[in-house]
């Protein structure tokens, strides 16, 4: 046996108290009776107290509050098994970790915000099948589609802004590696959701839109930035440990910018949704909506045991100990004298 809601256990300890309680103002009361009356005279001017009734009184008033207390600890015991088809939808998260990523237009950075943007939205969107893509100047597959959302979480904290081999910003090779996560034969159940602040030095978008309509896949795009910007950093390693900024051919300090036109025509392209942020704060329910909303696949059933819930039993002996308690009481019915006419 175990509980489902465990935490209410502890009011079991409050039931010794509360019978304590009780007990003590019942005794101040007896005493307060034996201090203008003797023992001896009890019977005449108490006829109708019993102590036994009393005791009974107390102990279902105990019974009463620790069922209670059982009850909402939910009790559990006895197998039960069910058949349970898991539904979900394929999603793929591709997260923009190119050196841009790590200006802090938006604090402590924008790639601290993608990525926490990216678990808020695993967490929401649980029962689903859930992949992650790094995208710089290539594409790498950090986790394929999974329903195990604590690895998306880990290796989560292993990104790096410029991590991968091939340096710079080109959002296609990563977008076409995530394509090829999805599995053949379906046009439907099928999402992706770019996180990036929309910087892309490459081509061929345009194809990869193709693409994602061709194959029925919903891209939502999340831009993460400032449309101002800020001077770009250079990596620690390649500034000697001095603050300096990444300069164009002629010398000029070079402003990352949230570019949004990029994402928002992908997303359009493809009958999806552009949401910007400026913070961890962002809510991404329209995200969420709209995907809970598309068309679930099935993957498959499976035989759950459970344990059964048994709360009704402790609910059950509550009711009736309080009942008795309520029409239980120290003092029996007076009995009145039965009336009778004058002979």
């Amino acid at each position: 046996m175990d509980f489902g809601a465990p935490q209410w256990l502890w009011m079991l300890a409050a039931v010794p108290a509360t019978v304590a309680i009780v007990a003590f103002c019942w005794r101040r009361r007896l005493r307060a009776s034996a201090a203008w009356a003797a023992r001896g005279l009890w019977d005449r001017l108490l006829p109708t107290y019993h102590p036994v009734r009393l005791v009974i009184w107390n102990l279902l008033l105990a019974v009463a509050l620790g069922a209670v207390a059982l009850t909402l600890a939910r009790p559990r015991w006895g197998a039960s098994e069910q058949q349970v088809e898991r539904r979900g939808v394929d999603i793929v998260m591709v997260l923009d970790t190119s050196l841009s990523m790590a200006t802090n237009d938006v604090l402590p950075s924008r790639l601290w915000v993608a990525q926490t943007l990216i678990r808020r939205l695993v967490q929401d969107l649980p029962g689903n099948r859930v992949a992650l893509v790094q995208a710089e100047g290539d594409g790498v597959i950090m986790v394929p589609l999974t329903t195990d959302a604590a690895v998306i979480d880990l290796l989560l904290d292993a990104v790096q802004p410029g991590s991968l081999p091939t340096p710079g910003t080109e959002l296609r090779p990563a977008l076409e590696r995530a394509i090829e996560l999805f599995p053949h034969g379906g046009d439907k159940h099928r999402a992706l959701i770019l996180v990036s602040d929309g910087e892309d030095h490459g081509s061929g978008l345009e194809r990869v839109a193709a693409a994602l309509r061709e194959e029925g896949i919903v891209a939502f795009t999340i831009g993460v930035g400032t449309r101002e910007g800020k001077p770009l950093e250079l990596p620690p390693a390649e500034r000697g440990g001095r603050l300096e900024y990444k300069r164009d051919e002629e010398g000029n300090v070079v402003v990352s910018r949230l570019v949004e036109d990029t994402l928002e025509q992908l997303s359009r392209d493809t009958g999806g949704v552009y949401l910007r942020t400026s913070g961890a704060a962002t809510d991404p329910s329209e995200i969420v909506s709209r995907i809970q909303a598309m068309e679930k696949q099935s993957y498959g059933s499976e035989v759950v045991s459970t344990q059964a819930e048994r709360f009704q039993w402790p609910a059950g002996a509550a009711i009736l100990a309080l009942v008795l308690h309520l029409s239980i009481s120290p003092f029996s019915r007076p009995v009145r004298p039965e009336s009778g006419g004058a002979s």
